[in-house]
């Protein structure tokens, strides 16, 4: 038996559409002489949903679009997809009204609806919000062969890989038992640095000790403040890798079932980054290039200042959407710095980006002069530092109103943590694109692209990092940020 995992990248909230990925996707596996298709959690409206949940008429839009899909699948194919379920039993026993649940689709109509057992509400998770818990074990049987189904949360409770129990059920020992072929999971789970490392660990873990072959099927894609990586895979019984997809990219890959060894033959193994920093890189570059897609944009503007940050957030856009799809504007003031328009201009010429120069010196003037009789007997500080970064802010908003182009703002997490940003000034922006990317890994990454051939020009990885707001500033508390 054929099974293809469905790596597929859905948009919240648009179910024809995610309908349609999943008929294409299911039309290409049946070419591929699959039997059973896997796509991830949810996979009908996309992950996380969140309050959408709470409007019938969507619900009932998803049920509709299901039950079409089962009617436009290829009849050779069984397919497992991510929906909701109503509850009805919910108003007697003062349950939620919904199941997280996956759908079996075969010749035409939904076979079966598997509900999942393990909610998860901690980190970005809030699922006892929407959920009722699923209380039986799931599984189906296609061709003779047993398959036992669980969702994302249902595999994370081993208590001999945790050292503890987070809930009082572990579906896939209640799986083992009931002696199924193989377990297969479908997830919507976040990236976060060294998580695939941990998933595998975790699930190679749980192979081992119940004899259990699994197949990992994971979501892809940004969605507003979360990544999905991807990166789905197959185990063994002995706990090896048979199968990795690549992360960060839609993928279909087919996993072969040997049922006279009751076993996966090996197939394709994605290898693994070679390092966290190229990881990183990819997730950043998937994150923009999806909110910008699925918000509706085509074209980004950001300010270069010469400096590090901006400089790896262009080099992000331009990976992301093309260079044809940048602009870069350039706002000098008169305590701007030789290097800072020469770094920028060098950086736009590696990327091969467009830019725009807009001096901010007479609007700096025309600011010290209404301020001047409220400001008279006070020293230049803060105020006016501010106003600087202030009328940047103003000129790329308007920029972005008037050609419909999506800000994005650069500032890291280092300084974000510490305050060192301005309100209404170079915090503008529709995304803030490395805001949970700390400023020592913000040159690490740099350090990274520049491996082959100069992406980020050297004297910006170098020189000492300054706002240049004041005469001869150099922002101590950021450099002390990069180098310790």
């Amino acid at each position: 038996m054929k099974i293809a995992i469905a790596q597929i990248n859905p948009t919240i909230g648009d179910l024809p559409g995610n309908a349609q990925k999943i008929l294409e996707i299911a039309q290409k596996a049946a070419a591929e002489g699959a039997r059973l298709l896997l796509t991830p959690e949810l996979s009908l409206c996309g992950y996380p949903p969140r309050d959408l949940l709470l409007n019938p008429s969507f619900l009932q839009a998803m049920d509709i679009g299901l039950q079409q899909l089962a009617r436009n699948l290829p009849p050779a194919l069984a397919v497992l997809v991510g929906t909701v379920e109503e509850n009805l039993t919910a108003h007697n026993t003062g349950g939620k009204s919904l199941f997280n649940s996956i759908a079996l689709l075969e010749r035409g109509k939904v076979k079966q609806v598997f509900h999942k057992r393990l909610l998860p509400t901690y980190d970005v998770f809030d699922e006892h919000r929407y959920f009722e818990a699923g209380s039986e074990a799931n599984y189906f049987t296609l061709d003779n062969v047993h398959v036992g189904v669980t969702i994302c949360e249902d595999l994370w409770n081993d208590e001999e890989f945790w050292g503890k129990r987070s809930y009082t059920t572990n579906p896939i020992a209640d799986l083992s038992i009931l002696g199924v072929d193989f377990i297969v999971n479908l997830s919507a789970s976040p990236y976060s640095v060294g998580k695939q490392k941990f998933r595998e660990a975790m699930l190679k873990s749980s192979a081992v000790r119940f004899q259990q072959l699994i197949i990992y099927t994971n979501q892809v894609g940004g969605n507003d403040d979360l990544i999905f990586d991807g990166r789905s895979f197959a185990l063994n019984r002995q706990g090896e890798i048979v199968c990795r997809v690549c992360g960060f990219e839609q993928d279909l890959v087919v996993v072969e079932f040997d049922e006279e060894q009751r076993d996966f033959r090996s197939g394709s193994i994605a290898p693994e980054y070679e390092s966290e920093d190229e990881e990183i890189w990819h997730a950043l570059v998937l994150g923009l290039r999806d909110y910008v897609r699925k918000c509706g944009f085509s074209k980004v503007v950001l300010g270069l200042s010469g400096g590090i940050d901006s400089s790896l957030v262009a080099a992000i856009a331009t990976a992301a959407l093309g260079k044809e799809n940048v602009l870069g504007v350039l706002m000098p003031s008169p305590y701007s710095s030789e290097h800072s328009i020469s770094d920028a201009l060098a950086l736009a010429e590696n990327l091969g980006i467009k830019t725009h120069i807009l001096q901010i010196g007479e609007l700096m003037q025309g600011y010290d002069k209404t301020l001047a009789e409220l400001f008279a007997g006070t020293e230049f500080g803060l105020a006016e530092e501010n106003i600087q970064s202030r009328i940047r802010g103003n000129l790329l908003m308007a920029i972005s109103n008037k050609f419909g182009h999506l800000l994005l703002s650069t500032g890291n997490k280092s300084e974000m943590a510490v305050g060192y940003c301005t309100l209404y000034g170079d915090m503008n922006g529709g995304l803030a694109v490395i805001a949970d990317v700390p400023k020592t890994r913000v040159y690490s990454i740099c350090r990274w692209l520049n491996r082959n051939d100069e992406v980020i020009p050297q004297n910006v990885l170098t020189k000492a990092p300054s706002a240049e707001l004041k005469p001869g500033q150099v922002d101590k508390i950021r450099y002390h940020l990069t180098t310790f």
